[in-house]
């Protein structure tokens, strides 16, 4: 899978709370931020929670929330009707719809609706049935990596291929939130790279942009930051997401990044040619020299500009005979010297 850039996602996730018109309020203020996707999740809650008595606690607009986990996941459901919604609201902004499903069903109703990616969340890497599904889908399928070992990966990424799936990308992640910058532990997005063969990317829940710059440099294909156009919003991952002003700023220093990173090819930069004539040394007379002279090293200076023979040519000048007469500072050229 080839990115010309890296692919920054605005992952709403469930913070738009069951509310359609405030889901297509942040889809609009993700694209004015500079996103180039946004994730939703989709799921049916009884597919994986039946236990009401389970509980979460989050912090929500400066204070202490506990609350039905069933009850938050429930509020948060996406129909297929939602679902489209959404990919005509995305489709209209210009910008790449996806979701996480949390079971077939969901996958399916994803595949109904069009999508840009599947992306199967870190909770689920262990669920080889629905990865194996996804594979089978054909669509590109990004695996989040949080929590798991290498074994874990690898028993994930092996489903997923030997499902006939190809286009696979995998998300370096730590599941924390937000992620203490001791553990984002970057160096695993060129690792999973060189160790599963394929596309690796970085699942950003630290705070601030500086985690995601330093991502583009390791080479990452794909970030992705939780996202909501107003922190002060109720829900469970409101607190931690980047506003529309932060994400804004992660996408102009990560633009630079990767403006900066320009190519690995060891030419100069097109900015160096003029300096290069300008900076660069000529091989000069040192002294005024006759005609019929034969060249010595002490003969030979080295000044600015570079339109002349370059120092490196110094050792073929040497022991050749002047076929003219030159004054001091002269460049020597080839045809100063006779054959």
């Amino acid at each position: 899978m080839k990115f010309t850039r890296t692919l920054l996602v605005a992952e709403i996730g469930i913070n738009h709370n069951g509310d359609m018109a405030l889901a297509e309020k942040m889809v609009r203020a993700a694209k004015e931020a500079g996103a180039d996707a946004v994730k939703f999740q989709n799921y049916h809650t009884d597919e994986f929670l039946t236990d009401h008595t389970l509980t979460y606690t989050y912090r929500c607009q400066g204070r202490e929330v506990t609350e039905s986990q069933y009850a938050m996941f429930k509020r948060c459901e996406l129909s297929v009707s939602d679902l489209a919604r959404l990919r005509h609201c995305c489709d209209d902004h210009e910008i790449d719809f996806f979701s996480t499903p949390m079971g077939v069903e969901g996958v399916d109703e994803l595949l109904s609706v069009g999508t840009s990616y599947l992306k199967n969340g870190s909770d689920c890497l262990g669920h080889l049935p629905l990865i194996r599904y996804m594979a089978r889908s054909g669509v590109a399928t990004i695996l989040s990596t949080g929590m798991a070992n290498e074994r874990e990966i690898a028993e994930a990424v092996e489903a997923f291929r030997g499902a006939g799936g190809r286009e696979l990308i995998l998300l370096a992640c730590t599941s924390a939130y937000p992620t203490p910058a001791e553990d984002a532990h970057l160096l695993r997005i060129p690792e999973l790279a060189r160790r599963f063969g394929c596309a690796a990317g970085f699942s950003d829940h630290t705070a601030g942009w500086e985690a995601a710059v330093a991502s583009v440099c390791l080479g990452a294909c794909m970030i992705e930051k939780h996202f909501t156009s107003d922190r002060g919003l109720p829900g469970p991952d409101q607190w931690f997401s980047s506003d529309p002003a932060e994400f804004a700023e992660l996408v102009r220093r990560v633009r630079r990044t990767e403006v900066m990173l320009g190519r690995a090819e060891l030419r100069p930069a097109d900015a160096e040619l003029r300096s290069r004539e300008e900076f660069r040394l000529s091989c000069i007379a040192a002294r005024d020299l006759p005609v019929g002279h034969v060249v010595t090293e002490r003969d030979i200076a080295f000044h600015r500009p570079a339109s002349g023979l370059p120092p490196s040519q110094a050792e073929a000048i040497k022991g050749r005979t002047l076929a003219r007469a030159l004054a001091r500072g002269t460049m020597f050229s080839w045809q100063d010297l006779a054959a």
